[in-house]
């Protein structure tokens, strides 16, 4: 039986799921991504959680890849490696649960791509982001040159990622990869649930949607994604969550979804 490398803890609609490999810095090798990729799928599957946290437990959130696992591979496996992160980082990418990535620490690597992989990056102010990959003679593997030149475009995107340096979260906030910054000593995660809760107070078929319409108009051009929207705007209009809303609103009392 494999260690588990990955604790899914459950607290209401809330699943704060923490890597703990501490020994390597919670680096990501094949075994930790094969279990992140199976903790979603269930998780997903189970329609009570609606906002996910990840974390890391010691001093890093994700300090890497596995360069010990990595060192040896060959192309094709080298490409195997690198679709099974994109796999993984994907179905977190794409699922209907919020995400919100806790940093608590080092974010390199691997561990940027997963937080640039969640909705919602909220860190400790002197957490340490990065894609030093080139330093090592090799690209980002898990998703980092696409998704970092969306989040914050080429011109900075590039320079981060072919200087290889790391840079403060404080410094990521500034760029617009961070949310929120929070100062050490302060509850990370008491403020990831203050923003999850604030989601959840939301309707949920809506949220879902949100996150859809957005990730599908990044891709497409300004008209289409507008008519994206108004499909998505349209079919609100079922007969359910959104009558309710409405009538709360018109009521003046809390909505019950």
């Amino acid at each position: 039986m494999s260690e588990k490398l990955i604790n899914v803890n459950k607290e209401d609609q809330i699943a704060i799921l923490t890597i703990q490999r501490p020994s390597a810095l919670n680096a990501l090798n094949r075994e930790l991504l094969t279990q992140i990729g199976q903790e979603i799928e269930a998780l997903e599957k189970d329609k009570s959680i609606r906002v996910m946290i990840f974390t890391g437990e010691g001093k890093a959130f994700v300090a890497g890849a596995d360069i010990a696992e990595m060192k040896d591979l060959n192309v094709s496996q080298g490409q195997e490696f690198s679709k099974l992160g994109n796999d993984v980082f994907q179905k977190l990418h794409q699922s209907r649960i919020v995400s919100i990535a806790a940093i608590n620490g080092f974010a390199l690597g691997g561990g940027m791509e997963l937080t640039l992989a969640c909705d919602i990056r909220v860190g400790f102010e002197k957490a340490k982001l990065g894609l030093p990959e080139v330093s090592l003679g090799l690209v980002p593997g898990f998703g980092g040159t696409q998704r970092l030149a969306r989040l914050i475009g080429y011109g900075r995107a590039i320079e981060l990622v072919v200087t290889g340096d790391m840079i403060t979260a404080e410094e990521g906030y500034r760029l617009g990869i961070l949310n929120k910054l929070v100062k050490e000593g302060e509850d990370l995660l008491g403020i990831c649930k203050t923003i999850a809760n604030s989601i959840l107070k939301k309707g949920p078929q809506a949220i879902a949607l949100v996150k859809k319409t957005i990730q599908q108009g990044l891709d497409v051009s300004l008209q289409e994604g507008i008519s994206i929207e108004e499909k998505a705007f349209g079919s609100c209009f079922d007969g359910g969550q959104s009558k309710e809303g409405m009538a709360a609103f018109l009521e003046k009392r809390p909505a019950k979804f």
